[in-house]
C-alpha cells in the first residue's frame, strides 16, 4: 500500500491551513496502517474515530469561517465536505471484511479528494478570506 504524501498541489497558500491539511494526511496514513494490522480492532476503531473527528472539526471550522464571511460558495463547499464524510463512513463499514482493499481505498479516495478539494474549494476560500485567524 502506498501512503498518502503531501504534494505541492495540496497547498492553499496559507501556512496554518496547509499545516492542518498535513496533519489530516498523517491521520489517513495512521488509519490505513491500523486497518492493515487487522489484529487490533480497537486500534482501528480509534484511528477511524481520530480521523473522523479531525476532519469533522476542520470542516466545521471552515464552515464557520464561510458563514461569518458570507461566502458565496458555502453550499457547494459544504456539500463536498459531506461527500467525503459519506465516503469515509463507507470505508469504515467495509474495513473489517476487506482490510487490504479498504486501506488502499482509504488512501486513494482521500488522496483524490484532497487533490481536488484543496486545489479548488479550499484555495478559492482562503484566497477570498485573505489573512485570517485559525483555531
Amino acid at each position: 500500500m502506498a501512503l498518502l504524501e503531501w504534494r505541492p498541489e495540496f497547498s492553499v497558500g496559507d501556512p496554518a491551513v496547509d499545516h492542518e491539511h498535513r496533519e489530516l494526511i498523517d491521520l489517513v496514513n495512521e488509519t490505513a496502517g491500523a486497518i492493515l494490522e487487522q489484529g487490533d480492532s480497537a486500534r482501528t476503531e480509534r484511528a477511524f474515530g481520530d480521523l473522523l473527528r479531525a476532519i469533522s472539526a476542520h470542516f466545521a471550522h471552515e464552515e464557520r469561517q464561510m458563514r461569518a464571511a458570507s461566502y458565496d460558495q458555502l453550499a457547494q463547499h459544504k456539500a463536498d465536505h459531506e461527500r467525503l464524510l459519506d465516503a469515509l463512513r463507507d470505508i469504515m463499514d467495509a474495513a473489517p471484511d476487506a482490510p487490504g482493499r479498504s486501506a488502499d481505498h482509504l488512501v486513494e479516495v482521500l488522496g483524490d479528494w484532497f487533490t481536488g478539494h484543496f486545489a479548488t474549494h479550499d484555495a478559492r476560500l482562503h484566497h477570498k478570506l485573505g489573512p485570517h485567524e485559525h483555531d
